[in-house]
């Protein structure tokens, strides 16, 4: 293995519906560090962040994440953690160097940030990843997917409604 930028990084999500948009963030982690925790959003968080429509259990979203990780050799250099709120663990862990947010999440890993530094812990580099883009030029999402509106490679399958 190639010398890494960081040791650990952290990254979250609720990884619904795997898709590419998700499968690039993780290999982009992978690529940055020799550790990756990752922070699984538990049924109750999906629950009250009102995502308007279904998401798969737990289980079978971790399942699914670890089936990709596996198939890719990354074994061992992972972990899956539950997380029941935004921050996940990125607050309080110790031997932590980075943090992978997107732009929208980048409060989120400010505030982190600002909450380690109360605490006495190392501030957390921010690595903000860009969205991979469906060919119509809007964010791959598991929502899109399950609307039926793209592929989760990003191939348009229909027009969205327009509203009125």
């Amino acid at each position: 293995m190639s010398k890494k930028r960081f040791k650990t990084l952290a990254l979250g999500g609720t990884f619904d519906i795997l898709h590419k948009g998700h499968e690039k963030t993780l290999m982009e982690a992978f690529s940055l560090s020799e550790k990756v925790l990752i922070g699984l959003s538990t049924d109750s968080l999906v629950k009250s962040m009102g995502k308007g429509h279904e998401v798969n259990p737990y289980e079978e979203r971790k399942k699914a994440l670890e089936s990709f990780l596996h198939e890719r050799g990354l074994d061992g250099r992972f972990e899956i953690s539950p997380i029941s709120h935004r921050w996940g663990l990125a607050h309080k862990l110790k031997d932590l160097d980075a943090i992978m947010v997107s732009r929208e999440t980048y409060p989120i890993a400010v505030e982190i940030n600002r909450f380690r530094e109360e605490k006495g812990l190392k501030k957390l580099e921010v690595v903000v990843l860009e969205k991979l883009l469906a060919e119509n030029g809007k964010p791959i999402s598991s929502t899109r997917i399950r609307k039926g509106e793209i592929s989760r490679d990003g191939k348009v399958l229909k027009k969205p409604k327009q509203e009125d």
